[in-house]
């Protein structure tokens, strides 16, 4: 594991309510990992 712990159902639910809060008002069409550095290796 990348960041050295395996996730959560937090880790996906915080993604989540950052996309459905007003602080993303502005994001469109865009894609948001969670995965815990996977992809980044």
């Amino acid at each position: 594991h990348p960041i050295g712990h395996v996730g959560e159902p937090d880790d996906i639910a915080y993604g989540v309510l950052y996309l459905a809060s007003d602080e993303a008002k502005f994001v469109t069409g865009a894609e948001l990992v969670i995965d815990g550095g996977y992809t980044a290796q």
